[in-house]
């Protein structure tokens, strides 16, 4: 059994980390930590639980982590980076959830989230924990910085394409819709019912802290830097993405593939064959966010309009399960050596 401690628990990701982990055979959970709710059962707060969490939150100053072979870190940015090195001089290792070591140029992060970053040093050794590109390198990993859920719906979107050279590089287009749910459990007057409810609108045009992010993981698959305009909705839901993205087909792979989608479909079934976590479906399909909820998948389907030179691909998943909890148990699978799909069988919920 693989000991587990939980370092922030009372978020909407932590109430779902601890949903799949009740039920993974060879989880077992050794310490939840709140400072604003120590001493309160988990399950009087997350009554869903009742029955299968039975342990009560603690003060993170008070509590030994020291003895768990994983932490999970479920906390706000800046918490993580502040607390890993300990654990990790330790021998415990850590998947972080939060944005602490997502992105390898500290000044980069710096500017994106306006603070001085406090474990400067760990940022190298950080594995980016996206399953479908960094299985080997997650295996070895003493610590896991999991994707964000924007990124892990955009990314596993474009990958294929930008892996094989065959969509202008400099032009790429992400118009993603998220619930409320991925604003996060807290009280913020423009995630109220009211507000919310019945509306729709785009955020952060300007510039998302998930666009560098983005653009990292791009690049690198690519071996160059890319283009990319990236434009975050919310939408009146509780949880789930849409990513629709957007790549012009180069003249030359034009000439090549003809006007359908058949050397594309085949370029993203090769490319995802092996994945148990990314369902391709067939060409012109309409996924929805539904097919995901509370599902560890991402299901894409590509269209061509009117066959001409722009390629759409529809990217969809549960922003708490493959775009945060459930890849964080996908990562813990890899790391323990464990069957990759354990504790995440789960199936989508409909209605």
């Amino acid at each position: 059994m693989i000991k587990i401690g939980i370092v922030g628990g009372t978020g909407y990701t932590g109430v779902e980390l601890l949903r799949i982990l009740a039920q993974h055979p060879q989880a077992h959970l050794v310490a939840i930590t709140s400072r604003k709710e120590a001493g309160m059962p988990v399950a009087d707060m997350f009554p869903s639980l009742r029955a299968s969490v039975s342990l009560a939150y603690s003060d993170p100053a008070v509590t030994d982590l020291a003895h768990c072979d994983l932490v999970f870190f479920a906390t706000p940015n800046a918490v993580a980076m502040e607390q890993t090195a300990v654990l990790l001089d330790g021998g415990v290792r850590v998947i972080d959830l939060s944005a602490d070591f997502r992105l390898r140029d500290v000044p980069e992060w710096e500017k994106w989230y306006g603070r001085k970053h406090a474990a400067p040093e760990l940022v190298a050794q950080a594995v980016y924990g996206l399953p479908e590109v960094n299985r080997a390198k997650i295996r070895a990993a003493r610590l896991v910085a999991n994707p964000g859920c924007y990124p892990t719906a955009v990314q596993l979107g474009l990958l294929p394409l930008v892996a094989e050279g065959v969509v202008d590089l400099d032009h790429l287009i992400a118009d993603a819709k998220s619930g409320v749910s991925g604003a996060g459990r807290k009280a913020e007057t423009h995630i109220l019912f009211s507000e919310a409810s019945d509306s729709f609108r785009a955020y952060g045009v300007g510039g998302h802290r998930h666009w560098p992010e983005i653009r990292q993981g791009l690049a690198e698959a690519a071996g160059r830097e890319v283009g990319l305009t990236f434009v975050p909705h919310l939408a009146p839901m509780i949880r789930g993405i849409h990513a629709t993205l957007y790549a012009r087909i180069t003249q030359e792979t034009a000439r090549t593939a003809g006007s359908d989608t058949s050397f594309f479909q085949k370029l993203y079934q090769d490319r995802y064959a092996a994945e148990p976590y990314v369902d391709m479906l067939p060409a012109g399909s309409h996924p929805d966010t539904r097919s995901v909820r509370a599902a560890n998948m991402c299901r894409i389907a590509l269209h061509r309009p009117q066959g001409g030179g722009t390629l759409v691909v529809l990217s969809v998943i549960d922003n708490l399960v493959k775009g945060a909890a459930g890849q964080a148990v996908q990562n813990m699978n890899i790391m323990f050596g464990l069957p990759e799909t354990t504790g995440l069988t789960q199936l989508p919920v409909v209605p």
